[in-house]
């Protein structure tokens, strides 16, 4: 493809009279290249992401780190980007070997016309490939406005560019209660959103302008004109408003005249029409039909929430105070949970939320910072001013608490216990048999072994996707076990049983060995493998790791083993020599549930690592919460300055996405993003050494 654009290229070299040939070789078949020479190949990443070349043009021969490497670093700063390599000597075992490891082909300085043909193949696919992206997306935007027409749509909508809204159609002028354009027109963006809610806006348009923002929708709190707050749910995209980009705000009208009369009746019986929690008898009901349900992982634990000194309030507000009051926190309630979440009103002065999380500190979180933020508010009730504090008892739904009834006692009586001090949340005391709990652990230990000898386990995999580019084919891994019936049987259940009884070693490797497994047939760009204490001290796992990659061909730098940081704290000096051995291997290595411990710092300091997944506790109540918020900004910056990219775990809306794009951090997992999928089961590698 003969073009007079301008074509930047990166040529990856240590002479530079083979930039000089390469920039003249392009030149000769009419391209206008503008050639950046790179001689250090640490410097590939940052190169990509601001000269955005469209070839890239690697002499191979004067590199010790392989095709491989640059095309990983490749297709994690700009996957897609074509990969030409240069050698002295070209055969096709040669250009075999370079296509199997990531580069488009293979060419020699001899053969200029060879040379030119290639790199007009590859940038004639390169840019066809990218308008046919920009084509779709338009068509797509296209045929939605053609539906929104057809309809006779009166979507609010608005256009903002760089911050200033430059467009309001009359829906959005009424959604928000002015008269005419000119008073919305020309104004800040943020001006016409509550500021909690500024920090998940900015993210969300952020993200839109890069063109990362597809099918969320975000909930801002707004404010109208005469002061009153309305929580609308806000679609983004990218559009050009006088030939520049922009991005236009959707609220959609609500269809209601097109529902079925019936359900619209229902809805408006089953929740409060203000917060839409549910009335009590219907909360039950979801409730019942929730825990009939099978858990898709994680933790599940309802909370039980009430107001503190709440007769003595009432004795000095008057009843119908009181109950504005209720609907105040009722709405804090309404603000916080997510679309999985249940929560509604169960008695007078009452409210209960149940909760899918991740783990049980990711529900304490949760709570705690509910109860911090009615804390920190000052309510406004007819001419009083006054403060409020909630106090809450949580519940974990498991083996011991296996009903409505159990679930709903243990936390009501842990909500009256917390009561009694005031603005504080309380989990019941575990209350163990020891003797039944030897004879459980004898049950489990039998269990995994058995398992583990008749290959009864299964990997499931879930999508880590990126915030700052397109790079995508990174996946965490978790084990499940099956037990003898065929049914699957969670880590929570199992692993703290194996912990005790030194089982973990050989689990892991059965997932070490599967993982190799995974990354090869999916052709995943890089796998995520927990590993516990036991491989931690487990001075034969690097060598046998080694052994286990040779076997099966497989690339090291697919694979990135995550330690907790409870686990670095306590073992930092093994874990430091294990991801030595790690990175001498050619993997790769990362700290998760990272920015709860005691000095994270610390371990960043002091451990070589090529990631940090943010905890997901951290993401709990995230997009209105700006203490988390400045906690959260302060890991990503501490681990920007170390050149570790972070994660953040266990994400559960679009909300607390918007909010990451902002702090900048590079990516993030969670229920939000998808729920796990099998990897392997059937199939599943035998582990060939349990020792």
């Amino acid at each position: 493809m003969n073009s007079q654009a301008g074509v930047p290229v990166i040529v990856l070299t240590r002479k530079q009279d083979h930039v000089e040939a390469i920039n003249r070789s392009l030149r000769d078949a009419r391209h206008a290249a503008h050639c950046s020479w790179l001689s250090d190949a640490s410097e590939l990443a940052d190169a990509v992401v601001q000269i955005a070349p469209e070839l890239m043009v690697y002499f191979a021969d004067e590199f010790p780190g392989g095709v491989a490497t640059i095309a990983a670093t490749r297709d994690h700063a700009a996957p897609g980007l074509p990969l030409v390599c240069v050698r002295r000597s070209v055969d096709e075992s040669v250009i075999a070997r370079d296509l199997d490891a990531g580069a488009q082909d293979t060419v020699s300085l001899a053969h200029a016309r060879r040379l030119q043909a290639v790199a007009s193949r590859e940038l004639r696919a390169y840019r066809l490939e990218r308008a046919l992206n920009n084509t779709q997306r338009s068509a797509s935007r296209y045929r939605q406005q053609l539906q929104a027409f057809m309809e006779g749509s009166a979507d609010a909508i608005a256009t903002v560019q760089e911050g200033i809204v430059v467009e309001a159609n009359p829906a959005w002028l009424e959604l928000f209660g002015y008269a005419d354009e000119d008073a919305v027109v020309g104004q800040p963006f943020m001006d016409l959103f509550d500021t909690g809610s500024h920090t998940a806006l900015k993210g969300a348009l952020v993200a839109a302008m890069q063109g990362r923002w597809e099918d969320h929708a975000l909930r801002a709190q707004a404010c109208t004109s005469d002061g009153s707050a309305l929580t609308v749910e806000l679609q983004l995209e990218t559009v050009s408003f006088d030939g520049e980009t922009a991005v236009q705000l959707t609220v959609p009208r609500e269809r209601r005249v097109e529902d079925n009369p019936d359900s619209l009746v229902a809805e408006m019986v089953e929740k409060d029409p203000v917060t839409g929690l549910y009335h009590r008898r219907h909360l039950l009901e979801a409730l019942g039909q929730r825990l009939a349900q099978t858990s898709r992982g994680g933790v599940r634990a309802l909370v039980w929430v009430r107001p503190d000194k709440l007769l003595e309030l009432r004795s000095g507000l008057g009843p119908l105070a009181t109950e504005t009051l209720l609907d105040i926190v009722a709405g804090a309630i309404a603000k916080m949970v997510g679309p999985s979440d249940l929560a509604g009103r169960m008695t007078g002065n009452a409210f209960a939320v149940f909760l899918e999380r991740g783990t049980l500190r990711d529900c304490q979180a949760w709570t705690e910072t509910l109860l911090s933020t009615i804390a920190g508010e000052v309510f406004e009730i007819g001419e009083q001013s006054l403060s409020l504090t909630c106090s809450a008892g949580l519940a974990l739904a498991g083996r011991q608490v296996n009903t409505m009834d159990s679930l709903l006692d243990v936390a009501e009586r842990c909500c009256r216990e917390a009561r009694a001090r005031g603005n504080c949340l309380r989990i019941p005391e575990a209350v163990a048999d020891d003797t039944r709990a030897m004879e459980q652990d004898r049950l489990w230990t039998r269990r995994i072994k058995a398992a583990l000898i008749d290959n009864r386990f299964k990997l499931v995999h879930q999508p880590i996707v990126s915030l700052q580019d397109t790079h995508q084919g990174l996946y965490d891994l978790l084990v499940r076990m099956i037990d003898e019936t065929g049914e699957e049987i969670l880590p929570g259940e199992f692993i703290p049983a194996a912990q005790r009884h030194k089982l973990m070693k050989n689990i892991d490797r059965w997932v070490i060995a599967a993982a190799i497994d995974f990354a090869i047939s999916r052709k995943a760009s890089r796998v995520f493998i927990r590993l516990s204490a036991d491989s931690v001290l487990d001075d034969t796992l690097p060598k046998w790791l080694q052994h286990q990659l040779r076997n099966a061909g497989a690339p090291p730098q697919r694979l990135c083993f995550q330690l907790t940081e409870e686990l670095c704290h306590q073992y930092l000096k093994q874990a430091k020599a294990l991801a030595d051995a790690l990175r001498k291997i050619g993997c790769q290595f990362a700290v998760d549930h990272f920015g709860t411990g005691r000095d994270p710092l610390q371990v960043l300091h002091h451990l070589p690592m090529h990631y940090v997944k943010i905890d997901g506790a951290l993401m709990q109540g995230l997009a209105g919460n700006d203490a988390l918020q400045q906690k959260v900004s302060a890991l990503v910056s501490a681990a920007r300055d170390h050149k570790v990219l972070t994660i953040a775990e266990r994400v559960e809306d679009a909300n607390t996405m918007a909010v990451l794009f902002q702090l900048g951090v590079s990516y993030m997992q969670g229920h939000y993003v998808q729920e796990p999928e099998v990897v392997l089961e059937d199939d599943a590698p035998l582990l060939q050494t349990m020792a």
